[in-house]
């Protein structure tokens, strides 16, 4: 940290935002504090899925010290907050050194790998509800507060369903007392309810991060 604070930068993200498209050569890694970062797949036709989502657990930018320079994928704000933004060259000079912080970055990098690959899976084998839990869950455990200012347009672009299917689901879990949904806030008000409905994709990432990642919230 005495050698990454005088050059890390406070910048506001902003809902919407895209920090990095696929195919380009990152300039800085991103550490969400208080905002939320979806990885996007884009297809060819524009059509887009959430492979996976980052906040105060981890950084933006993980192609940067894998040696990739780019990515494939697009990083989309999915909610405004604050984030550390870090220049390339400090983070490579440090992943470098060979220290404890490159070796976090690693166990960074397995704990997100274990967010795609579950993600995938759930997205092909689990109901839309289920999907849904999962999201909400994974989104809950990266920001402050039970709260999350989302649209349900930006949300089936994150499961890649349509957005009737993301309505009914919605519906379903503020019929049965979950959350509450109204003019693009969600509230959870039942959280123990939401994981008994999720399906495990859930459980198994949230260990895997506690498991690599000490500080991680054991919710």
């Amino acid at each position: 940290m005495d050698r990454w604070v005088p050059v890390m930068e406070s910048v506001r993200l902003d809902l919407g935002q895209a920090l990095y498209e696929p195919g380009v050569t990152l300039a800085h890694a991103y550490f969400p504090v208080t905002a939320l970062v979806s990885l996007l797949y884009v297809m060819e036709s524009g059509a887009s899925t959430e492979i996976a989502v980052i906040g105060n657990d981890g950084i933006v930018g993980i192609s940067l010290f894998m040696g990739g320079g780019s990515t494939s994928s697009r990083a989309v704000v999915q909610s405004a907050g604050a984030a550390l933004r870090l220049p390339v060259a400090d983070l490579m000079s440090e992943f470098s050194r060979g220290t404890l912080t490159s070796h976090l970055l690693l166990r960074y990098t397995q704990a997100l790998i274990t967010q795609m690959t579950q993600t995938a899976a759930c997205n092909r084998h689990h109901a839309i509800d289920q999907q849904l839990c999962r999201w909400l869950l994974l989104s809950l455990d990266r920001l402050p507060g039970t709260e999350l200012v989302m649209t349900q347009e930006l949300i089936s672009n994150m499961l890649g369903v349509r957005r009737e299917g993301v309505t009914e689901a919605a519906s379903r879990l503020q019929r049965a007392g979950l959350i509450r949904y109204s003019r693009g806030r969600i509230q959870v008000l039942d959280r123990a309810g939401l994981e008994r409905r999720a399906c495990e994709c859930y459980e198994v990432v949230r260990k895997e991060y506690c498991r690599l990642l000490p500080e991680f919230p054991k919710v």
